[in-house]
């Protein structure tokens, strides 16, 4: 067992990048087989995260370093030599790895009876493997260029995913917006990533962090690496892509395709608390990370109110709840360099910020798949042709009552937890804007009572009338995440203990990062 957690980081990129390549074969075969295999390899990549994140929160920071002799030790050659794979991965790189390997896995399991619909199955399986190993890669990466490598092939596989569905138009123009954001952001990474190399000869974050001395190029490589990831997070004004991606996406690759964004999240987090840290102007940072949280909450909330199209309201709502997580960690940098404001409130901000970003995944991601098994059932994603399915999809309508409570931070459940905690840090920072953020819950309420009230109740229609719920895999896999978000509301205490306030420390704790990578070199 110990074996297996020294080198779980790799096989948890490794195991699924395997099945990617063996899929076609596979599936050449028996479609039965092919299936196996993917659930098979998420279930294994989701049990490696488990125990690798069991090891990380009583031992701390793993470091990986493929072709050194010595891969988990730090030595010279494991981060001097300029591009070589190492993996860096703390309490906050398992945490999102966690999400991932998650939702992940639930998407693949509901996916199964859709995909019976479809032609193309082997190529969509292939798909939705390689954008897991893109974005455990991406978050369990420690050097910048191999974070633009898994970046890379996050974008790609969900810009085909997105745009898998080639006989409805407005697909093909999702997919397409979605890989021209993504193209762009990409090289003004690769571009950002050039700057430093061509500085310190380095690629290694701690390595670099060590030596950062905040040149005029460092400052425009922040700027242009906090514009590139908000560019794939969609945060506004950069989201105008997101509403047109994820409403066409199939089956259960839309909650993946969200969860990727909210890796870029994490990308940038990492750079700002790791790479940079107090060396930057951490108030100046700190506000334009608050800005575009409360542009993304506000603009996110008002334009999805008026939403019919049922994946567009959870796009624009996806946008919404991506604003609280920026608004919490962007008041955790704002004060990140005062240790009296950041013990008396930064630090629960942060939490606040990073609860949310696995409380949003499973509620998200059970409203994505709840509004796809209603386009799967009725063939309409228009709300004003939904009525009365609370009769005929009893189980996917209580799913939807779970994600929209959850999601408008109605106690107990687990969104109100993680609201709260940026509700009272971000008052003690300025009151307007926690006042912001209520109203947004607000409004979020508001929009979900009307979409219930669309799809759920009163009479069905005619056509309708014979609707039965959708096959059990599809349940299954929104049972996953309802049941995940049930035990996150009953427990929340224990889930910012365990999992939240260590990712916290180990954002916090810059030197602590370098030293556990380097070994004091």
């Amino acid at each position: 067992m110990q074996s297996l957690i020294i080198h779980s980081p790799i096989l948890a990129i490794a195991i699924p990048l395997l099945a990617a390549f063996l899929t076609p074969l596979i599936g050449k075969f028996s479609s039965k087989a092919r299936d196996i295999v993917v659930i098979v390899a998420l279930a294994v990549t989701e049990f490696l995260v488990l125990i690798l994140a069991r090891d990380i929160y009583a031992s701390g920071l793993h470091v990986y370093t493929l072709g050194a002799l010595s891969p988990t030790l730090a030595t010279p050659e494991n981060f001097m030599i300029p591009v070589r794979i190492v993996l860096e991965v703390d309490a906050m790189s398992v945490f999102m790895g966690i999400i991932s390997a998650t939702v992940a896995l639930a998407a693949a399991i509901y996916s199964i009876s859709f995909m019976k619909r479809e032609t193309g199955g082997t190529k969509f399986y292939t798909l939705l493997l390689l954008l897991t190993v893109g974005m455990i890669g991406l978050e369990f990466t420690g050097d910048l260029f191999n974070m633009f490598i898994f970046l890379e092939i996050l974008s790609i596989s969900g810009a085909a995913l997105a745009g898998f569905r080639i006989r409805y138009a407005d697909a093909i123009e999702g997919g397409f917006k979605y890989l021209v954001i993504s193209a762009i952001g990409a090289l003004v990474v690769l571009f950002a990533v050039g700057i430093f190399y061509g500085q310190y000869n380095l690629l290694n974050i701690a390595a670099l962090a060590k030596v950062m001395q905040y040149t005029s190029l460092d400052q425009l490589a922040l700027v242009l690496l906090i514009m590139a990831f908000g560019m794939k997070l969609a945060s506004v004004p950069m989201h105008m892509w997101a509403p047109d991606t994820y409403s066409v996406a199939p089956a259960g690759t839309t909650p993946m395709i969200y969860v990727a964004s909210q890796a870029c999240l994490y990308a940038l987090i990492r750079i700002c608390f790791t790479l940079y840290g107090v060396t930057m102007n951490t108030s100046t940072i700190g506000w334009i990370i608050i800005v575009l949280g409360v542009l993304s909450m506000f603009i996110g909330v008002t334009v999805a109110v008026k939403q019919t199209d049922i994946k567009r309201l959870m796009a624009y709502h996806a946008i919404s709840q991506s604003g609280y997580m920026l608004l919490g960690i962007g008041v955790g940098i704002a004060v990140l360099a005062d240790p009296v404001a950041l013990a008396a409130y930064g630090k629960t901000a942060i939490s606040g910020g990073i609860f949310h970003i696995v409380n949003n995944a499973l509620y998200k991601g059970l409203l994505f798949l709840t509004a796809e098994a209603l386009f799967f059932s009725l063939g309409t994603r228009d709300l004003n042709k939904m009525g009365g399915m609370a009769r005929n999809m009893k189980y996917t309508t209580i799913f939807f009552i779970i994600g929209a409570l959850a999601i408008s931070g109605i106690p107990p459940f687990n969104g109100f937890t993680s609201k709260l905690m940026i509700y009272e840090s971000v008052y003690q920072f300025s009151p307007l804007l926690a006042v912001i953020a209520m109203l947004v819950s607000i409004l979020t309420l508001a929009s979900f009572t009307k979409a219930f009230q669309s799809a759920f109740t009163g009479p069905a229609l005619p056509q309708y009338n014979n609707v039965k719920e959708v096959p059990k895999p599809m349940l299954i896999g929104m049972g996953i995440l309802a049941v995940l978000i049930v035990f996150f509301s009953l427990f929340p205490n224990l889930v910012v203990n365990t999992i939240v306030n260590p990712a916290t420390d180990s954002l916090i704790n810059q030197a602590g990062y370098i030293s556990s990578v380097m070994g004091g070199l």
